[in-house]
């Protein structure tokens, strides 16, 4: 395997030599233009970080076709975290990218629970994108807190329901563990975030609960006491 070049080849080996000095955005532009290289990155390639901790693997986290041809290096790392804490499988939820996030879930080094910085997973992200298809298949998991809280206390449905995702909210109101009336750290609710939105059909259908204290958080997201 080798690269042209005006009559010329590289050697696939020199080809690599010279990528080990590539940033991961000058990476991705040479991936794009020659795809075939992502089935021999080496851990080297595939482990340098840029000024924001990210690796070649989270800039591919929405590239279907360039990630399924890289996870076929079994000596990949999948599951870095970039500065803010963030890995590949964050990135993929939180763009909606169900195809790449099911390759990456399908590996044994990927924590589909992940927690960043601000204490959001996977599952926070795709929630509140309202990516219904990605938070399917991150309930359908065994590993993945359905009811998790970020360093703020807010849960996935908190997100979903502040966005005005209702099929979302949907799915993960069907959920046993899922609290409708979770608590953020200053007492405010899904329902308080959903009235604060003016997202009406989500606030119906949590009113439509027996666990939902209508008056719960009001006050404090609409500033009065």
């Amino acid at each position: 395997m080798g690269a042209a070049r005006g009559g010329a080849h590289l050697p696939i080996e020199l080809i690599l030599l010279a990528a080990e000095y590539l940033m991961p955005v000058d990476l991705l532009s040479l991936l794009y233009a020659a795809p075939g290289l992502a089935r021999v990155l080496t851990y080297k390639h595939t482990t340098l970080q840029d000024e924001g901790g990210r690796t070649i693997i989270h800039l591919l986290a929405r590239e279907g076709e360039l990630m399924k041809l890289l996870l076929a290096n079994d000596g990949i790392r999948t599951d870095r975290k970039d500065n803010f804490g963030r890995t590949p499988l964050s990135y993929a939820a939180g763009g909606g990218d169900e195809a790449v996030a099911r390759l990456l879930l399908d590996r044994q080094d990927v924590d589909a629970d992940v927690k960043d910085n601000d204490g959001l997973t996977p599952l926070s992200y795709a929630a509140g994108g309202g990516y219904e298809a990605v938070v399917r298949l991150l309930l359908d998991r065994q590993d993945v807190d359905a009811d998790s809280k970020d360093n703020l206390g807010r849960t996935p449905l908190l997100y979903a329901a502040w966005r005005g995702h209702e099929a979302v909210v949907r799915l993960l109101l069907d959920r046993q563990y899922v609290k409708a009336d979770s608590k953020t750290n200053w007492g405010q609710t899904p329902l308080s975030f959903a009235a604060g939105g003016g997202h009406e059909a989500v606030v119906r259908l949590l009113l439509d609960r027996q666990d939902v204290e209508p008056g719960a958080g009001m006050k404090l997201w609409f500033g009065y006491y």
